[in-house]
């Protein structure tokens, strides 16, 4: 990339959007500037705008919400499943209107959302399903990975990613030529073909440096997920019957675990435990998003989605990166065993 100085769009993101896309088995993917551009690029491709509605979970990063908002659309929010704090698929039907454009499950942490009832239902009504795999990269549902689930997924290769480039980055996979073709175009000032700008378009570009790093580390990525679910493995097994909540593995899935959270009684004593013990931990994400101060417009209130809330409001994250050692997680996990979870 850098002796052919083709920094922005070229053969080095091509070359990348091609391996990710079959990664994926998808027919195509489209490099974005993030992860939110390119939930904000898919959503548009859809056709979504103002007076649409689109349906996701209470506890996931605002820049899910913030996309569907971006394009003018009113966000509605589900709860979620108690046992894996996923999309609750039983949910959806009282939450379509005739304004439902899009469903948006969350693949939270790095385990994907039960898509065949999601699908289901979306066929039925005639929506299109965006998966949010932001968390997800190389996870699997029912042998077929992340990104290749519904119309179109969005990915995020912030560095902290499964899969991380060297600072912002994004992609959208699908296998309709048209939604590809779109986000082609949206993503470059609205132009497919060079200076004629059919629509009114973003600069949305993955940088070709980036798309040359992920293409590197991608090789990488399936070894790194087969740590972190050793890794996830040993935090079960250490903390079973502790009290402490943990996501359970959905049997359709293979997770990846960008994150590992566990719910306590006590999230303060537990965070200060772990800080005295010199432990870094984290909280993903402590206020669900019907309840940011951005959001509050939507109308609802504290007590609409129970689970989810008690979730965010319990959860905090434990050290989970694949160069971390069994002897690290060990530790721990002696740590929270020193505290009450009841």
């Amino acid at each position: 990339v850098i002796d052919n100085t083709a920094f922005v769009l070229g053969p080095g993101l091509e070359e990348f959007e091609a391996a990710f896309s079959s990664y994926c088995g998808t027919k195509f993917c489209v490099g974005t500037s993030s992860g939110t551009s390119a939930l904000h690029a898919a959503l548009i491709a859809f056709g979504v705008g103002s007076g649409d509605e689109v349906i996701t979970v209470a506890n996931t990063f605002i820049a899910t919400v913030e996309a569907i908002a971006m394009t003018g659309a009113r966000p509605v929010v589900v709860d979620v499943r108690e046992d894996t704090g996923l999309m609750d698929p039983s949910k959806l039907e009282d939450a379509i209107t005739d304004k439902t454009k899009v469903i948006i499950p969350v693949h939270l942490f790095g385990q994907c959302c039960d898509m065949d009832p999601i699908n289901a239902i979306a066929s039925r009504h005639g929506i299109k399903v965006l998966e949010d795999s932001c968390q997800a990269h190389g996870a699997k549902y029912k042998g077929r990975r992340a990104g290749s689930l519904g119309d179109a997924a969005a990915f995020s290769f912030y560095p902290s990613k499964n899969l991380g480039s060297f600072g912002e980055g994004g992609a959208v996979t699908t296998s309709d030529e048209k939604v590809m073709a779109t986000i082609k175009g949206l993503r470059h000032h609205g132009q497919i073909v060079k200076n004629e700008h059919s629509v009114l378009g973003y600069n949305y570009r993955l940088h070709s440096l980036q798309a040359a790093i992920l293409n590197v580390k991608l090789k990488h990525l399936d070894g790194w997920n087969d740590m972190r679910r050793k890794l996830a493995a040993r935090y079960h097994e250490n903390l079973e019957g502790t009290g402490y909540w943990m996501a359970d593995e959905h049997p359709d899935c293979e997770p990846v675990y960008h994150l590992f959270p566990i719910g306590c009684a006590d999230k303060e004593a537990v965070g200060k435990a772990l800080s005295e013990a010199g432990i870094g931990w984290g909280q993903h994400y402590p206020i669900p998003v019907h309840l940011q101060p951005a959001f509050l417009y939507l109308g609802y209130s504290e007590g609409d989605f129970p689970v989810a809330e008690k979730l965010m409001r319990t959860s905090l994250t434990l050290p989970m990166f694949p160069e971390l050692d069994e002897k690290q997680v060990d530790a721990v996990c002696d740590v929270l065993k020193g505290v009450s979870s009841a």
